[in-house]
């Protein structure tokens, strides 16, 4: 749209024609208060705070359903606009219950803000405090009646943000009230949002609730551990006896790549940081088979020798290196070097949840062709084969949504099974789950084994039609199945992909060469001479897979082994008699069901 200019509070501004003001305002830097109003959700029109005067317009208007015009003036502080919202003000407060000095949101409530900024001191309005005592909707959701103000953020942001629909009013005008999908509890995907959303202490957090203040807390910034998202979310740390202690987990400053989106896991997941559980000393097996406490030192010297005398009696092939989807970039690069520079193995692998080596092969030499996270909130349209966006990558899933309610986007749906994306979209089929190749080539024309339908050939249109595409697919696809799906992408000139893996860093250990076949870079270890300088003399021979280090030592082949943050004992339901023979070092947070069975157990920091 053709930008627009007008006046607020004496400054020339520009902005979009159609820009509601206050979000024009809060552009300039221009503050506009707001109870019920929030970017990105429907406008609700009800708490009456962002009333501005406009010149030539009869009454006070509302700046979030007003939109900029050609030489509108405006004036956000004027007597007139101060005393109405100290009106409302008042009128919030006619019926909020005075309990700041306990309510979480003290120190983080609007309301509270509002009442210090324009004086309400006293109220006009007198009338019996409606009670109620606090109910609790879930394990993590608490609701304290008195103290809402009925902005409608929580019902906003549960149907038209996650697409949940579990909160409601209940009601009409002075009776109107919160309530929940099933009467007295909620049945919702626990997300949290309406928690972060609510600028009261309405609603709080069944894990922070009554523990501590904001400003008894540090802010610490960091990255989500449960998903391949990388969401950012804030952690409230406090200091302890024996350290630090997490508090609660939010985004509320809407920064990262996840803007105002956490996920149930990233807002409340923490809790195996300070668990009495973990691990924190290294154990060490005695000849009596069980574990005793050792120091790093002599853990790491009992370690070192048994794997130099295994390496140089029977060779680097007779150790196996098994890495982790969950651990930095830097400790994966570090830990493939190791394996092939000391142990002198390529034996090394992870649990691969993606293939993402033919995803790389694919797209060699098509630059700018991989989408980011925060493409799917402007893609045009996007295709979604396989995986499950909601349960598996949130913020994806997220961002679909925002841009299917936001711009308009096309949303088409190929799955096995049914998923609660299939509501978004434009058009969905149903696959087998091995059907996947079939439709691809489908799509791209060919003859294939897939059995046309009618559903099937409106799709397939559908897709043809669109000028720009993102395709985003699961692990259903590997090998030559990438391939071909690139090749069908390709055809396109405003294509782009993404690959979805499990876990927080299942890229960045396949990017980072914890593979028996690829160095870092997706550089296979055939042309690992021309890396002699950094590598040393290393073996140009692809190394045994994870399923296949752990055959080999059930035959007695492998004589060690070195696991760092996997559990494949439980994951891969391996016997344990399996391992009797190989010298195991493992190296996790806990006493998994293959660290139970090590010579060695070393403590694992959570990195992601």
């Amino acid at each position: 749209m053709a930008d627009v200019n007008f006046t607020v509070d004496g400054k020339k501004l520009t902005a979009p024609a159609g820009t509601v003001l206050i979000e024009a305002c809060k552009a300039a830097g221009i503050e506009v208060p707001a109870f019920c109003y929030y970017p990105n959700l429907a406008v609700q029109a009800a708490c009456r705070m962002c009333v501005v005067r406009v010149e030539k317009m009869p009454k006070l208007q509302t700046a979030c359903t007003t939109a900029v015009t050609e030489g509108m003036v405006v004036h956000t502080e004027i007597d007139e606009v101060t005393q109405a919202r100290k009106a409302t003000v008042e009128l919030l407060l006619g019926n909020h219950p005075l309990d700041c000095p306990v309510c979480d949101a003290g120190g983080e409530c609007e309301l509270q803000d509002m009442t210090f900024k324009y004086g309400a001191h006293e109220s006009k309005y007198i009338e019996t405090k409606q009670h109620r005592e606090e109910q609790k909707w879930s394990p993590v959701v608490y609701y304290d009646r008195p103290r809402c103000i009925l902005c409608y953020r929580c019902v906003s942001v549960c149907g038209a943000g996650m697409d949940v629909w579990a909160l409601g009013v209940e009601n009409r005008g002075a009776s109107s009230v919160i309530a929940p999908n099933q009467q007295d509890h909620l049945d919702c995907e626990e997300c949290g949002m309406c928690i972060d959303i609510c600028p009261v202490g309405a609603l709080t957090s069944g894990t922070y609730r009554y523990k501590t203040r904001p400003w008894e807390m540090n802010h610490v910034g960091t990255v989500c551990t449960h998903c391949g998202d990388g969401c950012k979310t804030t952690l409230g740390v406090r200091s302890v006896d024996d350290g630090v202690e997490i508090i609660r987990g939010d985004n509320r400053d809407k920064s990262g790549i996840n803007g105002e989106f956490l996920c149930i896991k990233g807002r409340y997941a923490f809790d195996f940081a300070n668990h009495r559980e973990r691990l924190t000393k290294p154990l060490v097996r005695q000849a009596d088979g069980k574990f005793a406490p050792a120091t790093w030192e002599q853990a790491l010297d009992f370690a070192a020798k048994k794997l130099l005398e295994i390496r140089d009696t029977r060779g680097g092939n007779a150790i196996g290196v098994i890495g982790s989807n969950r651990t930095t970039n830097e400790e994966a690069y570090l830990l493939q070097k190791f394996a092939r520079t000391v142990l002198r193995t390529n034996n090394i692998d992870h649990h691969r949840t993606a293939d993402y080596p033919a995803f790389a092969a694919a797209l060699k030499g098509h630059a700018g062709r991989e989408a980011s996270l925060r493409d799917f909130l402007t893609a045009p349209a996007i295709l979604l084969l396989g995986n499950d966006p909601t349960n598996q990558h949130p913020a994806l899933a997220w961002q679909i949504r925002t841009n299917v309610r936001l711009h308009r986007g096309h949303i088409y749906v190929a799955n096995h099974a049914e998923i609660k994306l299939r509501r978004q979209a434009k058009a969905a089929v149903e696959l087998p789950q091995t059907g996947y190749p079939s439709f691809v080539e489908y799509l791209a024309g060919k003859d294939g084994s897939f059995e046309a339908s009618d559903v099937a050939a409106a799709f397939r249109d559908a897709i043809k039609k669109e000028e720009s595409l993102l395709i985003v697919f699961g692990s259903e696809f590997r090998g030559r199945d990438i391939q071909s799906l690139v090749e069908f992408g390709l055809s396109s000139p405003n294509t782009k992909f993404a690959c979805l893996g499990d876990y927080a860093n299942s890229r960045g250990a396949a990017d980072m060469g914890l593979l028996p076949d690829f160095l870092p870079g997706y550089v296979p270890v055939t042309a690992s001479a021309h890396f002699a300088e950094e590598y040393g003399n290393p073996s140009a021979q692809p190394g045994l897979d994870l399923i296949q280090m752990l055959d080999a030592a059930g035959h007695g082949n492998l004589a060690a082994l070195y696991v760092v943050g996997s559990n494949p004992i439980a994951r891969y339901g391996i016997d344990a008699s399996a391992l009797k023979n190989t010298f195991l070092v493992a190296q996790d947070m806990f006493l998994t069901e293959t660290a139970v069975l090590a010579d060695v157990v070393f403590p694992r920091c959570e990195s992601l």
